[in-house]
């Protein structure tokens, strides 16, 4: 292009130019030629060589261009929704300056000083060390917290990033998996936190990210034996346990577990600031996925995938007395096999995917909600301070729904009863501000779940029944001394159901992430 300037530059000249000087005039441009021509050749040079030292550039900060998408959200996984929420997503891009923390469970010692030649070996001890504002990398391996406790405390604000090869190099979170998954052991030191227990305050502005981790409590609670032939054991055909003997609810008649189930979340505690959790996987937990306090910030939830928790997948509550302060998003999520409280058929009490929870305004999209106990959502809390519920906000929009048991939502109806509403009818829920484009699976969709879903689980859920029975022995010690004090004779009930809170098998996890393109979680890039 400068050559063909030149040229024409060059003509004009020579056309109002005297003859005699047209030939110091050709030899001027052709020196300008060749000087253009110098010039482009210099800058492919320039160009080729810049391109060389990008690619042995990114070589070299690979780890850097990783460790920043997944603190950046470029990692996400989150699909296009038609409609985003009013807040969006939280930019935490990873801050100039912030120290990195390094943790390998097969290279590391808590010797070392967490650097990446010489990592931490133990999660908790990185926690402890990092400062505020740190980001600390985690590679593949089981990490059980403190002389393996089973729980990991953080008490500051920091982000917590896993899914990394051993070396550094790589980051999948599907691949590499980055798991806290405690043992039978963990039932008694474990008993009061949360897997995660994260208490933080102070910062309004500041920071908690929780990224590419597995939560699992499949290791820890107590599960009847599998045996398909043996009702009371609660075993669908091809499951890998029998049903959950949870906490509160010891029950007998078949064979199960050597351990005790403990009431505890996957993640809890209460923070005051910003709280991403994402590519995360929160399952087989006997006492909600996620409850967590919100003092007063925004909780961005997105691209996780919740399968047999029982009570509820996730509720954040309100710590905060002015409307408005606390916020969630809570989208671009797979929730499925929530249970219900009591395995008792008929006592259904919780069990639900996404709860509303009074003086927060939430925010729910592009979800999947499947296999649910009682109801995907849970909008029955109502704040008994008029003027708040007034101005509280819930939404949701996009989200697909499938075989949910009792209903999509269940709304208060008064006297202490619900309301059970399916996705069909989410126009004429005003509790909803935005409520277009939810829908029940479609036959395609479906396809694409019996693909992901394991098999075995699914069909025993699909085909869940119950009984239960009551027997008097008015001969038992008990009743004879209860009678000669005068007190009603007592019976002894029993229960059998099919299936109940089973624990699903980790290696099919991953077959979800992507289960339905634009729902649901993603696969982490």
């Amino acid at each position: 292009m400068k050559t063909r300037y030149l040229f024409l530059i060059t003509l004009l000249l020579s056309l109002v130019m005297p003859t005699h000087a047209q030939i110091n005039l050709n030899k001027l441009g052709k020196q300008i030629k060749k000087s253009a021509e110098q010039q482009v050749e210099q800058k492919i040079k320039e160009k080729s060589a810049r391109e060389t030292r990008n690619a042995l550039d990114r070589g070299e900060k690979k780890l850097d261009h990783a460790v920043q998408d997944a603190v950046s959200g470029n990692a996400s996984g989150k699909s296009s929704a038609s409609k985003k929420s009013d807040r969006g997503v939280l930019a935490a891009d990873k801050k100039t300056g912030s120290k990195e923390v390094y943790v390998s469970a097969t290279r590391g010692s808590n010797r070392n000083n967490g650097s990446i030649d010489a990592p931490f070996k133990d999660l908790q001890k990185a926690v402890e060390e990092a400062p505020e504002g740190a980001v600390i990398l985690v590679a593949e391996g089981n990490y059980q917290g403190k002389l393996d406790a089973g729980y990991i405390k953080i008490d500051k604000y920091l982000s917590i990033v896993g899914g990394f090869s051993d070396d550094f190099s790589n980051w999948d979170p599907l691949r590499f998996q980055t798991m806290i998954r405690p043992g039978a052991a963990a039932s008694g030191t474990g008993a009061n936190h949360g897997l995660l227990d994260i208490y933080v305050k102070g910062k309004r502005k500041g920071l908690v990210l929780i990224d590419g981790l597995i939560l699992d409590k499949g290791e820890m609670n107590c599960y009847f034996l599998p045996d398909s032939s043996n009702p009371k054991s609660g075993t669908p055909e091809g499951c890998e346990t029998g049903r959950l003997d949870p906490p509160g609810f010891q029950s007998s008649g078949a064979p199960k577990m050597d351990k005790v189930s403990v009431s505890n979340q996957l993640i809890h505690g209460d923070v005051e600031g910003e709280v991403i959790i994402r590519n995360c996987v929160l399952m087989n937990g006997t006492h909600f996925g996620i409850q967590m306090g919100n003092i007063g910030g925004h909780f961005d939830i997105y691209n996780n995938v919740f399968l047999a928790n029982r009570m509820a997948a996730c509720e954040v509550r309100s710590m905060n007395k002015n409307p408005g302060e606390a916020t969630v998003d809570f989208y671009d999520n797979t929730v499925m096999f929530v249970w219900r409280r009591d395995p008792m058929p008929g006592d259904k009490d919780m069990g639900y995917g996404f709860r509303y929870m009074t003086g927060v305004n939430a925010n729910v999209f592009n979800n999947i909600f499947g296999c649910i106990d009682f109801a995907a959502l849970d909008r029955t809390y109502i704040d008994s301070d008029k003027s708040k519920e007034a101005v509280r906000k819930t939404s949701a929009w996009d989200n697909l729904f499938f075989s949910n048991i009792e209903a999509d939502i269940t709304l208060p109806s008064g006297g202490g009863k619900f309301l059970r509403v399916f996705a069909k009818d989410f126009e004429d829920v005003d509790q909803l501000v935005e409520y277009e484009g939810n829908h029940e699976v479609t036959e395609a969709e479906a396809s694409q779940l019996v693909k992901a879903i394991d098999s075995a689980y699914l069909k025993g859920f699909l085909s869940m029944e119950g009984t239960s029975s009551m027997t008097h022995n008015p001969n038992s010690s008990e009743n004879i001394l209860r009678s000669v004090l005068g007190m009603n004779q007592r019976g002894t009930s029993s229960y059998t159901v099919s299936m109940y809170m089973n624990r699903y098998p980790l290696d099919k996890v991953g077959n979800l992430f992507g289960a339905v393109r634009g729902y649901g979680a993603q696969i982490p890039e």
